[in-house]
């Protein structure tokens, strides 16, 4: 991780603080987010319970009770903040983060994508030039959120680039694989939803009962690969 050129520290509530790379979101901030949040796995720092990673920013939070009693002198927000701070100052160009690939199947049968013809026909495209543009890059897991488990990931090619629907399904099947805007990611549970829906993979993305439930981190890179309808029920047989 490079030292950021660009960041500022702020409270989030009275149990919070946010580190906010940048006031865009670029890969480069994402980058910043996601080596330090590494880093702080690694190395929490003391009082801190939970970090929230997100799209250009890192929010820490923590037991005041507990840093108070420790440091009595201070305020628990300068003293999360000036740790932060040093953190940052820490960390070299050296330092690098870890990143995974994962490889995900995905059935596009229109069965599963009730917005695949739709979107084709939206860009003039074939369904199938669809499936093979959303299939041709490698997207990087910029932040969980909106549930358990739902990775927000990008960037989609240009040509299929389509934003939300205007009013939400009521109900969009688990394993869903949509389209929103750039992003593309999918739905780890049945639940509403205005994602603009092409496929369907028989992967967990959650699992409550692994030491890491969520299948996808941040900074994670994720390939996409299709498969037909037989292979996803011998996959998915519920």
């Amino acid at each position: 991780m490079s030292a950021p050129v660009n960041y500022h520290i702020y409270p989030c509530g009275d149990h919070a603080v946010t580190i906010q790379f940048g006031d865009r979101i670029t890969l480069s901030a994402n980058q910043q987010v996601v080596a330090l949040f590494q880093h702080l796995q690694a190395q929490p720092l003391f009082g801190v319970r939970d970090l929230i990673p997100a799209y250009n920013s890192l929010t820490l939070v923590y037991d005041i009770f507990t840093i108070k009693h420790q440091y009595p002198d201070v305020s628990v927000y300068e003293q999360v903040s000036g740790e932060l701070h040093r953190v940052i100052d820490r960390i070299t160009e050296k330092e690098e983060t870890t990143h995974r690939l994962i490889r995900i199947p995905v059935c596009y049968d229109v069965s599963f994508g009730m917005d695949l013809a739709s979107l084709a026909a939206l860009h003039q495209l074939s369904i199938e030039e669809v499936i093979a543009l959303h299939n041709s890059k490698t997207y990087r897991v910029y932040m969980i959120g909106f549930m358990p488990g739902f990775a927000y990931m990008g960037t989609v090619d240009a040509k299929i680039i389509t934003p939300r629907h205007p009013s939400p399904r009521k109900s969009v099947a688990a394993g869903s694989v949509g389209i929103a805007g750039e992003q593309t990611g999918i739905y780890p549970f049945t639940s509403p939803g205005g994602w603009q829906i092409i496929g369907r993979t028989p992967v967990r993305l959650f699992s409550p009962d692994q030491a890491n439930p969520c299948l996808l981190q941040p900074g994670d890179e994720v390939q996409f690969y299709p498969i037909d309808l037989s292979t996803f029920q011998n996959l998915n047989p519920v």
